[in-house]
């Protein structure tokens, strides 16, 4: 059985430091010198041993089981996508670093949904593989050739560009990061993404803050904010939905853009998706027009 790797017990002293002893219901003290919960008062609280707990959180502890793992996430005031990423750091495996694959389907589904539904698909590094025309030209100009790295967390943290697209600039930066942190516990070989945080932590401020939360994030659904030259700020109802991998690929998610029929956004997305049409139509003209004689 595998002993679980250091960020497991980094997250659960994040965690044990939010709780307040008040909050579950002990005495603080006047002494008290501990942010949050003392070890000792962890495991109490999660029936577990003394010992075990602080092996644990020192890594040297073997992997724990699901029983043991549901207490502290009781005990801790986990939510569900706290829950998640604590069981992924308990029971990763070494595997090699997966592989992003998208699909000549997906590509045409992507393709398909593009009248007045903007959508791209991710990877678990946070990389942008596939989108739909709309999709690029509301999102920073996903397919402009100046555009070469499409990657959203590096983007959102190193391209000031993206504070204009994105109003909500400071809540799309703490869903990044906390997607990168649920990445790096599940895929523990996995180079390019420690390299690419490793980049964001050197190069960004802000990053290296919200990393410091130890904020793991789940966002499937909801409303987002987005900002374009000719549209003005939309706001817009979004999915994302989880396409499954075969074993050595990294499931993708594609994120899908709406707005309700009727709404001034729907029609800017319309207005925006018929001039992209036209323009398409115009560049292919362009090309396959031959000189007279």
């Amino acid at each position: 059985m595998e002993t679980p790797g250091p960020e497991l017990g980094t997250f659960l002293r994040a965690r044990r430091a939010r709780v307040t002893p008040e909050a579950v219901g002990l005495p603080a003290g006047p002494r008290r010198r501990v942010r949050g919960l003392r070890r000792e008062e962890l495991a109490q609280l999660a029936g577990i041993s003394v010992d075990y707990y602080v092996r644990l959180e020192q890594g040297r502890a073997t992997q724990p089981s699901p029983e043991v793992l549901d207490a502290l996430a009781r005990a801790l005031g986990l939510d569900m996508a706290e829950r998640g990423h604590l069981m992924t750091l308990a029971t990763a495996e070494h595997a090699p670093a997966p592989t992003a694959r998208v699909s000549p389907l997906l590509r045409r589904v992507l393709d398909a949904v593009a009248d007045g539904f903007p959508a791209f698909a991710t990877d678990h590094r946070l990389d942008v593989v596939a989108w739909n025309d709309l999709g690029a030209e509301l999102l920073g100009g996903l397919a402009d050739p100046p555009r070469r790295d499409r990657n959203n967390a590096r983007y959102l943290f190193l391209d000031p560009a993206s504070r204009d697209v994105h109003p909500e600039w400071p809540d799309r930066a703490a869903e990044a990061v906390g997607q990168l942190r649920v990445a790096a516990g599940r895929h523990l070989n996995d180079t390019q993404l420690k390299s690419l945080i490793a980049e964001l932590h050197s190069n960004s401020a802000e990053f290296r803050r919200i990393w410091a939360t130890g904020e793991v994030v789940m966002c499937a659904a909801g409303t987002k904010r987005l900002r374009h030259p000719e549209t003005g700020t939309l706001t817009l109802d979004f999915e994302s939905l989880h396409v499954p991998a075969a074993p050595g690929e990294t499931g993708l998610v594609v994120h899908v853009f709406g707005a309700a029929e009727g709404t001034e956004a729907a029609a800017a997305l319309t207005r925006l998706t018929r001039r992209l049409a036209s323009t398409t139509e115009r560049r292919t003209r362009s090309h396959t027009t031959t000189p007279a004689d």
